[in-house]
């Protein structure tokens, strides 16, 4: 099923923009939230509830105001796209940002601040999803029987590289913070924070941005808001034990 999954999240970013598919990958904490309520006989709260109508609430504001068309289609325009200076710049900023997580700053505060390796989990992430959607439009021309075809293989596999040492070194301050850290906490802030930040880079890089207008920012930006409110309110309060029942019980007073 987890292999499903991710087959189903290269086809998305394939064929959809990325602003639209990342942000609806949260729609699996509310569709599991639901289905274990029933199937598992975990209790949902009514915060829980409440966090599920959210998320899909958003989750609609997203699609009806996401960009409705690929700013990059082809390899020669992503090759294009690699190399502009303002996307090398972030790159730079972004190695340079996570060298000094990874070798200074999480050996000391690591296991004691969450957003440490938050931090890390999440930078990497403005590489694991351009460079799958990257390898998606290079994959188009390598069966092609043209000049290009043999440059697109060349690109897919450094993309190939790449992202597999993001993912190596995600899970494996993933499983840090799970060590450290309660798994609902860093499951809500790293779906905000990760989030975030693969948006920007995929805004750099791709200008999905460019086509879109005021009124969809800003219904794109508040639906987004509102799925992230949802994800907290059904992870970090899951413990939570409240329900309307208790709002019809007395309040008893003693002397």
């Amino acid at each position: 099923s987890v292999a499903l999954g991710q087959i189903g999240n290269f086809l998305a970013y394939t064929a959809v923009p990325t602003v639209l598919v990342t942000p609806l990958g949260a729609l699996g904490v509310p569709f599991g939230s639901i289905l274990a309520s029933y199937l598992l006989k975990e209790k949902l709260n009514i915060l829980g509830k409440l966090g599920c109508l959210l998320s899909c609430a958003g989750s609609v504001v997203l699609i009806i105001h996401s960009p409705k068309s690929e700013s990059v289609t082809t390899q020669a325009e992503l090759e294009e796209k690699l190399t502009n200076p303002v996307f090398v710049g972030y790159l730079c900023i972004v190695l340079l940002m996570l060298l000094l997580l990874i070798f200074w700053i999480a050996p000391a505060h690591g296991p004691t601040n969450i957003m440490v390796y938050i931090s890390i989990c999440s930078l990497l992430g403005s590489f694991t999803v351009p460079s799958t959607k990257g390898i998606g439009l290079a994959a188009q021309d390598i069966f092609h029987n043209n000049p290009s075809s043999q440059r697109a293989l060349y690109l897919c596999l450094v993309l190939l590289a790449v992202l597999g040492c993001s993912i190596i070194i995600q899970f494996r301050y993933i499983n840090k913070a799970l060590e450290c850290f309660d798994s609902s906490v860093f499951g809500a802030i790293y779906y905000v924070v990760f989030t975030t930040l693969v948006l920007l880079a995929s805004a750099i890089l791709f200008r999905e941005w460019s086509n879109v207008g005021v009124v969809d920012f800003l219904g794109m930006a508040c639906g987004f808001t509102t799925v992230s409110i949802g994800i907290v309110l059904i992870q970090v309060f899951k413990e939570f034990n409240f329900n309307i029942g208790d709002l019809n019980k007395p309040n008893m007073k003693t002397d």
